[in-house]
């Protein structure tokens, strides 16, 4: 008997000590009053955010709806942060032990407010179009994932002050580091600077038809840090680094308001002058009746004689359709040049091609 109440008089000093001299009941009380904000973190989850997910879908703002989502991750993470600070604050434990608790506290406060500023950031981009005459899209959203990168670093920055780390001497190791990582990384930085100034001055954008000499042509996919990457019309993938729009001229063809049809027409030498005449006329006529083409005072229409060349009369045409569209613009070229041929045959005209005349002396 004397053993057992030996182990019973044991047993009870371990549980009242229990660990780090913290009763065991409270560790009991405190991981059943965790596991009730567990608890209360899926419902919250369940219902609150769900019907709040529910009611701003109902409406035409892209703001609130966007913004919800974006806090789903951190209004989940609140319940964490709430239950373990209660179940801490019921534990009586050391001084020491105390604040190591407190720091776990303090740390999980500053994580969640950096991940709700790190999210709210996301939805108020859709609130920038106000100012979308001074800022592309593009840049606006390397502006975006610059402060969710400052942001991420100040969290850091803070949770390591928390613990003792200072920053001060790590910032300036990572000076000396970046001085000779810059002395290295020279086109690195002259590609990101090439980046932002394509951007600002608002040169293309992702989805347009650009076209640098002797560099590239085809559509843009994406505008990134160091590159940009454009699928050319063979379907094949490039990426070109950012300082070769800054360098070289970019031609952007999706901001053309009409697209040029500009021809060269031979006629042979036998044509008469008042063939001539009437050819151009009813090819000018035919233009200013067709809706295909435009009319206007912005856009040329001009079917003149241009030159006698060494085997032709040439007569210039030119005139701009009114679609940008690549096909449909190849469409009315393909009608012009039909009706340009049987304007030439119904004047009992011909059209030129490279000839040679020899003369043949007689003795």
């Amino acid at each position: 008997m004397e053993v057992l109440q030996n182990f019973k008089k044991l047993f009870l000093d371990v549980w009242n000590k229990g660990i780090s001299g913290v009763n065991i009941s409270e560790i009991i009380i405190a991981l059943i009053i965790f596991l009730f904000f567990l608890f209360l973190r899926g419902i919250f989850s369940k219902f609150v955010i769900k019907r709040l997910e529910n009611y701003v879908s109902k409406t035409s703002n892209n703001f609130d709806n966007s913004l919800v989502k974006s806090m789903e991750g951190p209004a989940k993470f609140f319940p964490i942060v709430l239950g373990f600070f209660v179940a801490t604050s019921y534990l009586t434990i050391e001084t020491q032990a105390a604040n190591f608790l407190e720091t776990i506290n303090r740390s999980l406060i500053t994580i969640l407010i950096f991940w709700t500023f790190h999210q709210i950031i996301g939805p108020f981009s859709t609130v920038v179009k106000s100012v979308s005459d001074l800022l592309s899209k593009d840049l606006v959203n390397w502006i975006i994932k610059a402060l969710k990168v400052l942001i991420i670093i100040l969290g850091l920055a803070a949770v390591l002050e928390l613990w003792g780390i200072k920053i001060g001497p790590i910032i300036a190791g990572l000076g000396l580091f970046g001085v000779a990582v810059a002395l290295g990384a020279q086109d690195l930085f002259k590609n990101l600077i090439s980046g932002i100034l394509v951007l600002v001055e608002k040169r293309f954008k992702v989805g347009d038809w650009i076209y640098v000499e002797d560099v590239i042509e085809g559509t843009v996919e994406s505008i990134g840090f160091r590159s940009t990457v454009v699928r050319r019309f063979d379907k094949s993938l490039a990426t070109i680094p950012n300082f070769q729009f800054a360098e070289k001229a970019v031609i952007n063809n999706s901001l053309i308001t009409n697209r040029r049809i500009n021809w060269i027409i031979g006629l042979e030498y036998r044509t008469t002058s008042k063939q001539l005449i009437d050819i151009k006329q009813q090819i000018e006529n035919f233009i200013k009746n067709s809706e295909l083409f435009s009319k206007s005072e912005n856009t040329m229409l001009s079917v003149k004689i241009d030159q006698f060349a060494a085997s032709s009369i040439d007569i210039k045409l030119i005139c701009f359709t009114k679609t940008t569209k690549y096909l449909e613009w190849m469409k009315v070229k393909d009608l012009l040049a039909l009706e340009i041929k049987n304007i030439v045959e119904k004047n009992n005209a011909s059209f030129a091609f490279p000839s040679t005349s020899v003369y043949v002396e007689k003795n």
